[in-house]
């Protein structure tokens, strides 16, 4: 008497339905760990620059956060600036040893942290506003082409002697 077997047989016909799984079918793996890992090392070897990054690109770590788009593209924009802005504070705090206290004092005066927070909403607004500005542009280059085109359809029209709808059977019956 056979025993059966403890693998179950399968049809061809249903291993060609499962989806193999490959890297192109897999989903992206996630460094999330890696970040906070760096970021933990970072916060522990340089307090200062840590601190001070972290508060001056507070805006856009945040929409990073709160962001659920493909390609995350606000926050992408926000953090540009606000990183552009941010780059004289970190100068200077290098240039003046680079502690924590130095940074303290830097987030003390409103002027670096609005500078930095104000590039960060320049950049959200910028993100917000080029579609529409790209959008309205368009328009009306579409507009100002199509009266062009018309312009040299009604010249071509009076030019040929042409039936103003374009209808050229319409004409040619009428002349019979």
């Amino acid at each position: 008497m056979a025993r059966p077997s403890a693998v179950p047989r399968t049809s061809a016909a249903a291993k060609a339905a499962r989806p193999e799984r490959s890297r192109e079918n897999s989903p992206g793996r996630s460094y999330t760990w890696l970040q906070g890992l760096l970021c933990g090392v970072a916060a522990t070897l340089v307090p200062g620059p840590a601190l001070l990054i972290g508060m001056l690109l507070a805006p856009g770590l945040v929409a990073l956060l709160l962001d659920q788009a493909p390609g995350k593209p606000m926050p992408r924009a926000v953090l540009l600036c606000g990183l552009a802005a941010a780059i004289a504070p970190l100068a200077s705090l290098w240039n003046s040893g680079g502690g924590i206290g130095a940074a303290f004092s830097m987030l003390g005066n409103p002027a670096v942290l609005g500078e930095a927070w104000l590039a960060g909403a320049g950049g959200w607004l910028l993100n917000e506003l080029a579609p529409l500005l790209l959008r309205v542009a368009m328009d009306a280059a579409a507009a100002a082409r199509a009266a062009r085109l018309n312009a040299e359809r009604a010249r071509l029209v009076e030019a040929w002697d042409l039936a103003a709808d374009g209808d050229q059977a319409a004409a040619g019956a009428n002349r019979s």
